[in-house]
């Protein structure tokens, strides 16, 4: 098992309830991502190798946590595998665990440095956010080494922003608690088994009668909260929704889009709706696109 090393620090002032601020990114210093063998499944003879919590340099998710030992600086994390590979980044299995003491199952994102991938069809998502500094921008629109290794932390602070928010939120929106956000490294609240059997994908069931209504309000609820935050999930669909103790979660979210500073936000939502809609539809729901659309554009303050 290889050792777990983690992404250098982002910094980033600190919200009491809200979590972290993406306006207030800094990236302390550059380095290139993990190479791409770390995402191969590790050999099953090879040993585990904790290291040291890192929590102690990371920017954290609303206080209090829900399990304390996830923010225990004197815990130790060991790598457990990949849960999944993507397009942007990894999913490994971490366990965090304070010696002779209580431990917890986490997810841990990692984005792909530079020299491995270009962020796909992100043009349309990055339009209306910022960083402050002039020569970043034009990095980052330039698409240099540099400025692809920006879009990488900043589509990573986005989802860590806004996880933090919708946590805070309330009860009508489920999403995974955002544990810290370290450089392009976002550790996440695992939703599954004890034993590390991931929560399944609302793509990966056939709900029916009641419990089919129940997700499908569940996902109204997603949305108009969203909105109600001038948000947009931007790829909202059956594969970036888990179903876990009866609960729709939403998850994936580093392509978030402000639906008002965005000029395509009402686009990108409408878009969410319609997804969702299609599959409930297809399953025996009524589900109506049009009429939640309209809801949530009102809720974000905008017209239909």
């Amino acid at each position: 098992m290889e050792p777990y090393e983690p992404y250098p620090p982002v910094r980033g002032r600190q919200r009491r309830r809200g979590g972290f601020d993406p306006d207030d990114l800094v990236v302390t210093r550059h380095r290139p991502g993990v190479p791409a063998e770390r995402t191969a499944e590790p050999a099953a003879e090879e040993d585990d190798e904790p290291s040291w919590s890192t929590w102690a340099d990371a920017v954290h998710g609303p206080q209090p946590p829900p399990v304390p030992v996830m923010a225990d600086g004197g815990a130790v994390d060991t790598d457990r595998g990949v849960l999944k590979t993507g397009k942007e980044a990894d999913v490994h299995l971490v366990e965090r665990a304070v010696p002779g003491g209580d431990a917890c199952l986490l997810a841990v994102k990692r984005y792909r440095g530079s020299d491995h991938r270009l962020f796909h069809r992100d043009a349309g998502y990055l339009e209306g956010r910022r960083v402050r500094r002039s020569r970043e921008m034009r990095a980052m629109a330039r698409r240099t080494e540099f400025g692809r290794d920006l879009v990488a932390v900043q589509w990573a602070a986005a989802e860590f922003a806004a996880l933090s928010r919708l946590w805070a939120a309330g009860p009508d929106v489920r999403v995974p608690y955002p544990v810290q956000l370290r450089g392009t490294e976002l550790m996440l609240e695992f939703l599954g088994t004890p034993d590390g059997v991931a929560a399944p994908r609302l793509a990966q069931l056939r709900p029916e009668g009641g419990e089919l209504d129940g997700l499908w309000d569940q996902c109204r609820l997603g949305v108009l909260a969203l909105a109600r935050m001038g948000l947009a999930h931007g790829d909202l669909s059956p594969y970036n929704t888990l179903v876990h103790e009866g609960r729709l979660v939403l998850i994936d979210l580093p392509q978030v889009v402000d639906v008002v500073a965005n000029p395509q936000g009402p686009a990108f939502l409408s878009r969410d709706v319609a997804v969702m809609a299609t599959w409930f539809q297809a399953h025996g729901t009524p589900a109506d696109a049009e009429h939640l659309t309209r809801e949530a554009l009102a809720a974000a303050g905008l017209s239909a």
